[in-house]
């Protein structure tokens, strides 16, 4: 049986501790969480992974139920499709219309570094980016920026331009909980010429326990650097951290444990990566 890293985690756990699915149904009832068999059955088969913050809390609470290390499952999950932060670009044949902003720019990304902040109950309540573009060709004076919604009945992040840029035409596809905006730079810029912008996201995430615990970004194309920051509020500290990355060709991820600095923070730097997703979890 094939299937993704979480997948065969999860199988090899299940046979390990000697439990059917009936009776881990019946545990994870037992945490007041309602899966149905055949959901089990797809997870640890690969044909479904755990998207909804619901499933999530279900992934922990397996964890337990499966006496593995916190964060042995959640971190081999690749970042839900249908929602998280914002990917770098938006590719044209993974959005399905009515969307019609495109990028017909001759301009790189060659620097990206993001600031996430957790609040004190748990969710994420911002994501500071600076980002640094080259231009290929002549005039160019945007960039098309696709972000995503946290999940159904979330609403869509606000974006605010801080340096250097402003904000020009904006399309949203609320059933992909997919927004399409974009930033306009302060002057063009030439081939060769590099430009610096920074914006944040304001997200309205529930807090507490269903919160996504993780931020990424998944990359068209290769990046120079990318620089990701996470800091924790008070009382957010979480008992774990980890770096992941998911090259494109590839549905393993690579995975290494961080450790929390004296800022109640932590960061993970990608150099020359992609086309992937590189973040970082806790629990």
């Amino acid at each position: 049986m094939g299937g993704t890293a979480f997948s065969s985690a999860l199988r090899g756990a299940i046979s390990t501790s000697g439990l059917g699915l009936d009776r881990i149904q019946a545990r994870l009832q037992e945490h007041g969480i309602t899966v149905s068999v055949t959901a089990l059955s797809y997870w640890q088969s690969g044909k479904r992974q755990p998207e909804r913050q619901s499933s999530i809390s279900a992934v922990r609470a397996l964890e337990q139920i499966l006496e593995l290390p916190s964060g042995a499952l959640l971190g081999l999950l690749p970042p839900p499709r249908p929602r998280g932060t914002s990917s770098s670009r938006r590719r044209a044949e993974d959005t399905a219309r009515p969307l019609t902003l495109d990028a017909h720019s001759d301009i790189t990304l060659v620097g990206l570094h993001d600031r996430c902040e957790i609040s004190a109950d748990g969710g994420q309540s911002a994501v500071t980016a600076t980002a640094v573009f080259k231009a290929g060709a002549d005039g160019q004076d945007r960039w098309l920026l696709a972000y995503r919604q946290d999940g159904s009945g979330e609403r869509a992040p606000a974006l605010k331009p801080l340096r250097n840029c402003s904000i020009g035409r904006v399309e949203v596809d609320a059933d992909a909980g997919l927004t399409l905006a974009e930033l306009l730079f302060g002057h063009p810029i030439d081939t060769g010429e590099t430009y610096l912008v920074e914006y944040a996201l304001r997200y309205h995430h529930a807090p507490g326990p269903e919160s996504h615990k993780a931020h990424f970004r998944e990359f068209w194309h290769p990046i120079p650097e990318y620089l990701l920051e996470v800091h924790f509020g008070m009382g957010a500290t979480p008992s774990q951290c980890w770096q992941y990355a998911r090259p494109e060709d590839t549905e393993e991820a690579e995975s290494r444990a961080l450790k929390i600095d004296e800022g109640n923070s932590v960061h993970a730097i990608a150099l020359d990566f992609g086309p992937g997703v590189f973040g970082i979890g806790w629990a």
